[in-house]
């Protein structure tokens, strides 16, 4: 896959992934718990994206002699930080309003670069550090730091989006290095299978489950709309998109969750999102395009030339 194409793919994925706010905050307002809601949506993603892998194990038979004990295992883990995402960063939800829970897991752009600098040894260029220093100036601006915006934001609810946010970069960097010469359409349901587990030990499905719960179709319609959302699309975006970009790109790329996510709170949510918020948000898209100004260039270029 071109450069240039795997970006598109891993937008595609951080999209959808910025349409989640909507759907748990309305799954709440329906009176469901972020345990039952997250072992649903846990169960319909297993399901969903098994029958794919399925699928691709049976074009894709070779595929199998790669899967050794070592390399599941390492899909599993790296999938588990997918499900512990999903838990904190629906749980901060439950303090904090939906545009400053998504700021909170926004600080996954600096963490994101920070580990790809200890981990792998790479130090950001000046043009990677100004777009962080912008995503981030950007962030202050979409929680409304200056005019109070912060005073909304509760130590449980804080605590638990920054831990979004760690694990968020965690998913991200790994998603691009674990078994990346195995089809996307087979890694992803053994990373969701890591996912399912570390939710279902958390919230153990005989406990949080109940009849009405099962039986109620309200309670599988948003939970669905979350695992499209967060344990389907964005997952198979990522592990199809990740091995072919860098880890630092992979995290300013991702800031394009936080414009649909406030876009989402204010049209869906009804949440007010002062001026001062929407300047962060151009200021974040702003970083975006000074990040990857070359590729955006060769991509608006390069197909003018071939037809002329």
């Amino acid at each position: 896959m071109k450069r240039h194409h795997a970006i598109i793919v891993f937008l595609i994925g951080a999209f959808f992934f910025g349409l989640n706010p909507l759907f748990i905050k309305l799954g709440y307002a329906a009176g469901w718990t972020l345990g039952e809601i997250n072992v649903i949506q846990a169960i319909i993603a297993l399901i969903v994206l098994w029958t794919i892998g399925i699928i691709a194990l049976r074009r894709h038979p070779q595929a199998i002699k790669k899967l050794n004990v070592k390399t599941v295992l390492s899909l599993v883990i790296a999938g588990s930080f997918t499900g512990l995402t999903s838990v904190l960063y629906y749980g901060s939800m439950q303090y904090l309003p939906a545009s400053l829970a998504v700021v909170l897991l926004f600080q996954f752009v600096w963490i994101g670069v920070l580990f790809e600098w200890i981990f792998s040894r790479k130090k950001p260029n000046k043009r990677t550090m100004l777009s962080v220093i912008l995503t981030l100036v950007g962030v202050l601006f979409a929680a409304d730091a200056f005019n109070g915006g912060l005073t909304e934001i509760t130590l449980l609810g804080f605590i638990l989006g920054i831990g979004a946010a760690f694990s968020y970069s965690a998913f991200v960097i790994f998603s691009g290095r674990v078994a990346v010469e195995v089809p996307a359409t087979i890694r992803t349901p053994i990373m969701i299978t890591g996912a399912a587990l570390l939710i279902f030990l958390i919230f153990p499905p005989h406990v949080t489950l109940n009849v009405n719960a099962v039986s109620s179709g309200s309670l599988w319609f948003y939970a669905g709309c979350l695992a499209l959302c967060g344990l389907i699309l964005t997952p198979l975006m990522f592990a199809i998109s990740t091995p072919h970009i860098s880890a630092g790109l992979a995290t300013i790329l991702g800031a394009i969750e936080l414009p649909v996510s406030v876009i989402v709170a204010y049209i869906g949510l009804g949440e007010y999102i002062a001026p001062s918020r929407w300047f962060g948000v151009l200021l974040i898209l702003l970083a975006i395009t000074i990040g990857e100004i070359k590729v955006i260039w060769h991509m608006i270029i390069k197909p003018k030339k071939s037809v002329n």
